[in-house]
């Protein structure tokens, strides 16, 4: 009997233990907040209404968020010293409106479910909403995230992809959050949204290298396009669009630009290029079913970095300020 019951205090131990771990969930808030998915998509549909940018801001602060510290809304955070992660100069190109979006849809939720859902998980039902709402696929999210207790902007370097990157570099730092090659790929395909700064690609334009200026992985009709809508010394603030096909829909004409040499960044241009991911982006390009499915479980193998679940971090009431 004895024996029984030591048998019977460990499978609760150990059930504890699990809980605390955290497995996410895609029915985590179904009692505590049963609403709090649709809650969050009417707050990114109005957001929407009033700006285009709030689909790649948001889909991006995504990106950024999870990559330095893990799905925790560690980038959300404002500091008065400004020394928070959101503070580093990698994350000083990410768009207010994808802030904005989190912290309105925050508030939306608190009034009816208050100091229940975290910031953490609001960003993740956000980001997968701006790709449904674009015209990308909708798919389910697991959730049960808490919100990061460590917000540096000293942290952040060497941590995000740089857009002069090769494919090994690439499949290094994305090795780094559990990610594969095709993950990384598919990931790469929200490119077809958003716009980038000029500053961000100009060496392919101007200086190459000594023999040749302009990068001759670029197709010369799209150089002589980005020469006239970013000449040299042009304005840092100037920015084009990413996809220059279709820039306002989530599709999978960014592998489609790839092929014809119409990637904007190096590390874009070199998916194709190298013959290790060539085929990838030729079966993305060709097959945009088969980009969807593997954009999906990207998302979702990306929603789950370095969470923090069970007792550790905290649910914030505001977004932007850890609780005092």
């Amino acid at each position: 009997m004895a024996a029984r019951t030591v048998l019977m205090i460990l499978f609760l131990l150990c059930t504890i233990m699990q809980r605390g771990q955290g497995q996410l969930s895609e029915t985590f808030y179904s009692t505590s907040c049963p609403k709090v998915e649709s809650i969050v998509r009417q707050v990114v549909a109005q957001k929407i209404a009033q700006t285009f940018v709030t689909i790649p801001a948001t889909l991006r602060l995504f990106f950024h968020d999870c990559f330095v510290e893990g799905c925790d809304a560690s980038v959300i955070i404002a500091s008065p010293n400004g020394n928070a992660e959101k503070d580093a100069p990698d994350n000083l190109s990410l768009a207010g409106d994808g802030f904005d979006t989190v912290i309105k849809a925050k508030a939306a939720v608190e009034q009816s479910c208050p100091r229940v859902v975290s910031c953490a998980d609001i960003l993740t039902i956000a980001a997968r909403d701006v790709v449904a709402l674009a015209g990308g696929p909708s798919f389910k999210v697991e959730l049960g995230r808490r919100d990061g207790l460590i917000s540096m902007a000293s942290r952040v370097a060497g941590n995000l992809p740089e857009p002069n990157f090769n494919l090994a570099q690439l499949n290094a730092i994305f090795a780094k959050n559990n990610l594969n090659q095709t993950d990384m790929i598919a990931l790469s395909g929200a490119h077809t949204l958003g716009f980038a700064h000029c500053t961000r690609f100009a060496n392919r334009l101007y200086s190459f290298s000594a023999s040749s200026p302009v990068d001759p992985n670029l197709n010369s009709t799209y150089a002589q396009q980005l020469m006239q809508a970013c000449p040299q010394n042009v304005d840092p603030q100037i920015a084009i669009n990413m996809d220059p096909v279709t820039p306002r829909t989530f599709d999978n004409s960014y592998f489609k630009n790839l092929v014809n040499k119409m990637g904007l960044f190096t590390s874009d241009e070199v998916l194709f290029t190298n013959k290790a991911s060539q085929a990838t982006v030729v079966d993305f390009a060709n097959n945009p079913g088969n980009f969807n499915g593997a954009f999906i479980a990207a998302m979702r193998k990306l929603g789950r970095v370095g969470v923090k679940t069970g007792t550790a971090g905290q649910i914030r009431v505001d977004c932007t300020a850890f609780n005092s």
